[in-house]
């Protein structure tokens, strides 16, 4: 038993954005049938460096498209065609929800928008997803996961003072619109039921990464103005910072109310005296000399390694304090073992894989997560077949007039 159980969608999505809000909607049990353009497929497939790192997996499969597309049932169509056209009008009559992330403009020369489709079926939630929102002057202009870093503000909140736009990897923006076009979907649903209606969900690259920065949108709202770069080698409060260790990585301190831990940090790594000096007397003072401080913390923290930091604070006193992982580290660190937030899973041409698995833990209905993606069209007969009512001998028309 799942939350989206018996809910069907239809994914005409491509890239990561939206194949990734509807990977999270599998999870949650709902099934999805993710709709291809014939002979071409979602051009994820054909995405075979990141970065420099090879893409490739055993089998032919592809980590990112694998990544975007677990769990889902694959169509191939000719969507150009009329007769393409009409399969996904015909899919939708028996679909709760179909998820679509073209530019502005092509779902209507299609005919698969939603003021078409509704018609179809009153009841279905149509989301869409862009980069700069269904209105304005660049609502049809194209966007990519940069794209979204890039107009939504937070390369300026990375880095440091006097550094260019510092850009992130690992696709920020897709996933975060992933995420919240997923969370849309889901409201849309509840809305459904409670209401009966079905309607149109629209989430951009730049309304997700608005609401991934709230605090800092809300600084600019309300005091126009952005929050400072912060260097770490003079942080503002230097027990809300982080530091090199003995052994190469870096520790993180958390302590938001610093003059409360002051004092016995001080005595805890037997530096008394710094408790008593003017200049650290409390945070505004501690503000001022910011540098000092840090200067002498980074002295204090190559003493020991990172690991014997954690022991030693975590017995000495109620520190707020953890060690600074590489993404590579999650696979080895306990806490993340411990509340399967990575699990296992067979893959039929892999075989046992890793993947992350659901952020959300739900005692009753709990997630999952599984493999694999779709070959392109691999399940184009059985959908038409048992979704959209078609018989053996309208599928071979299809064949022949070049739909599937």
């Amino acid at each position: 038993m799942q939350p989206l159980d018996g809910i069907r969608v239809l994914d005409w999505t491509i890239w990561q954005f939206g194949p990734m809000a509807t990977v999270m909607l599998a999870d949650l049990g709902a099934e999805v049938i993710k709709i291809e353009q014939k002979g071409v497929g979602d051009p994820g497939r054909g995405l075979l460096r990141i970065r420099g790192i090879p893409t490739d997996l055993p089998g032919g499969r592809n980590y990112y498209f694998e990544s975007c597309n677990r769990h889902k049932k694959g169509i191939a169509l000719d969507l150009k065609t009329p007769g393409g056209a009409e399969v996904v009008r015909r899919l939708v009559a028996n679909c709760d929800v179909l998820v679509q992330n073209f530019r502005i403009g092509v779902a209507e020369r299609l005919g698969l928008d939603y003021a078409t489709l509704r018609r179809d079926n009153p009841r279905l939630i149509y989301a869409s997803a862009s980069g700069w929102g269904p209105l304005g002057p660049e609502s049809q202009e194209p966007a990519f996961d940069y794209l979204g870093l890039a107009r939504s503000g937070i390369m300026f909140a990375a880095g440091e003072p006097d550094m260019p736009p510092t850009g992130l990897v690992g696709g920020i923006s897709d996933q975060m619109g992933a995420i919240m076009l997923a969370h849309g979907v889901v409201l849309a649903v509840l809305a459904r039921e409670r209401y009966g209606m079905g309607q149109e969900v629209s989430v951009s690259h730049l309304s997700s990464m608005m609401t991934l920065q709230g605090l800092s949108v809300s600084l600019a709202c309300l005091l126009d103005r952005d929050f400072p770069r912060q260097a770490r080698e003079s942080a503002w409060n230097p027990m809300w910072n982080h530091y090199r260790c003995a052994d190469g990585r870096w520790l993180a301190l958390a302590h938001l109310q610093p003059d409360r831990y002051w004092e016995h940090f001080c005595r805890a790594v037997d530096r008394p005296e710094l408790a008593s000096d003017s200049r650290f007397a409390n945070a505004l003072e501690r503000e001022r000399h910011a540098a000092e401080a840090v200067a002498i913390l980074d002295e204090i923290f190559l003493g020991r390694s990172a690991e014997e930091w954690v022991v030693f604070l975590k017995e000495k006193g109620d520190f707020i304090v953890t060690p600074i992982n590489s993404v590579a580290d999650l696979l080895h660190d306990p806490q993340v073992a411990e509340n399967r937030y990575i699990q296992e899973c067979d893959h039929p041409d892999i075989g046992r894989v890793r993947v992350a698995g659901p952020p959300v833990d739900l005692s009753e209905t709990p997630a999952r997560v599984a493999f694999p993606a779709p070959h392109l069209g691999e399940h184009t007969e059985q959908v038409l077949q048992e979704i959209g009512g078609y018989t053996s001998r309208e599928i071979e028309s299809l064949r022949q007039e070049g739909v599937i």
